[in-house]
């Protein structure tokens, strides 16, 4: 049976060399942005902690914005190898059809996969979402159960729902419209972020697409020129145009949308001082608010957080610096912790936020021979959020050196002493 040493300690009792906080005044709440839309969230993408929320879970039209599942259900298959960008795609009568953003297509040309993947996430092109939907599944139907499909898969609530792989309304599909999936396309702003931050966590790659300014879909051809609808992009600050003033720094994503029933949408994501934040606001009232608005959240999240390093890599814990040993020549040997801790948190925040519990591994994981860096029990680190989350960060806790195991005369001995030792022990209670 696993024995377990747990000791609970508030991080303000940790000793210097592993809680590595300076000393700071107490936070104080931040005042957070008052947004003109109907829905919006901002969090961080390396743990997907929410820094501020709208109605966050309502579910809204996203238009163009679920082009972000299309992209990561292709960004799926060619990790796979189901799919790779030099693989040609014949744009169908279906895809050529299609109304709405894009436009650049006509049925029967043949273009690579990378081409019409830049022609979607950089021109929101609608045929080109379809003319991948119709490669990788044979229809844009079948193809949007593979997007629900995965929307259960990589967490996303039942709130958010697809129909198709542009995000247009289901008039606006006509004939074309599917009738194994009622209803229309919906999405949370919660839900829009969670699948950004899968993009980005997953695909890293499409950073390079989504922050393309423009591109050329037949090279220098003026009539294929694509221009990102993405006006906060930094890579408008080299420009002078209508978009430059917009430009924000460390910018590089993700998706616009825009419908007459979704409004304004923009899921926007970047990355300052090792901090990447995704934001998401629905049904903005322009193309300029909701950048706007977009800036308002970004300016909040890097204004108001940074990150604290809690626990430092190859760290001595106090309460816990040896763990016993059985069999050992030693009876004991230190541990520290394999890697650190850091938390993104308001600017301002103490120690008194973190709780840190130490979980020992039984017995047998700890019997010699042990070598150096043997994980023998682990660390957890719990953070309270100002906004009542408590988040929690684990890491193991290995062996500072090695144990060779002892002879069986040592152990013989041992034995005999631990023998005497209980006998004395429990004569004692005796009386």
């Amino acid at each position: 049976m696993l024995k377990k040493w747990i000791a609970r300690m508030l991080c303000a009792v940790l000793i210097a060399p592993v809680f590595a906080f300076p000393h700071a005044p107490a936070a104080s709440a931040a005042s957070e942005p008052a947004l003109e839309v109907s829905s919006a969230v901002l969090i961080e993408a390396e743990t997907g902690q929410v820094l501020f929320a709208m109605n966050k879970d309502e579910p809204r039209p996203p238009a163009s914005m679920a082009k972000m599942m299309t992209e990561y259900v292709v960004l799926e298959a060619i990790k796979s190898g189901r799919l790779s960008w030099s693989d040609t795609v014949v744009i169908s009568e279906y895809a050529d059809s299609v109304t709405g953003s894009g436009g650049l297509l006509a049925a029967g040309e043949t273009y690579t996969v990378e081409d019409l993947f830049k022609n979607m996430s950089i021109f929101s092109g609608n045929d080109a979402s379809v003319a991948l939907a119709e490669r990788i599944a044979g229809s844009e139907e079948a193809f949007a159960h593979m997007m629900n499909d995965k929307a259960r898969e990589i967490g996303l609530s039942e709130n958010t729902y697809f129909i198709n792989a542009t995000g247009l309304p289901r008039a606006d599909m006509k004939d074309n419209a599917p009738a194994s999936l009622p209803g229309e396309t919906m999405m949370t702003a919660h839900d829009a972020a969670k699948l950004a931050r899968r993009i980005v966590l997953d695909h890293p790659e499409m950073l390079e697409y989504s922050s393309m300014t423009e591109a050329y879909l037949k090279p220098n051809d003026e009539r294929y020129r694509m221009i990102n609808w993405n006006w906060m992009l930094e890579g408008w600050k080299s420009y002078n145009n209508n978009f430059t003033p917009f430009a924000y720094e460390g910018l590089d994503g993700l998706k616009t949308g825009h419908t007459s029933a979704a409004g304004y949408c923009f899921t926007g994501t970047a990355e300052r001082g090792g901090i990447r934040l995704i934001s998401v606001v629905m049904n903005a009232a322009s193309e300029r608010k909701r950048f706007e608005e977009t800036k308002k959240l970004l300016d909040y999240g890097f204004e108001n957080f940074e990150k604290k390093t809690v626990l430092l890599p190859k760290a001595e814990i106090q309460e816990l610096a040896t763990v016993p040993v059985s069999k050992g020549k030693v009876k004991e040997v230190g541990v520290v912790t394999d890697q650190g801790v850091e938390f993104l948190v308001e600017k301002g925040t103490g120690p008194e936020k973190f709780t840190i519990t130490v979980e020992v591994a039984g017995e047998e994981e700890r019997t010699a021979p042990i070598s150096k860096g043997q994980v023998v029990g682990k660390v957890t680190v719990s953070y309270a959020a100002p906004d009542g989350q408590t988040l929690e960060k684990t890491v193991n806790l290995v062996t500072s050196d090695e144990v060779e195991k002892a002879n069986w005369f040592v152990l013989l001995m041992r034995g005999i002493g631990e023998f005497f030792k209980d006998l004395i022990s429990g004569i004692k209670n005796l009386f």
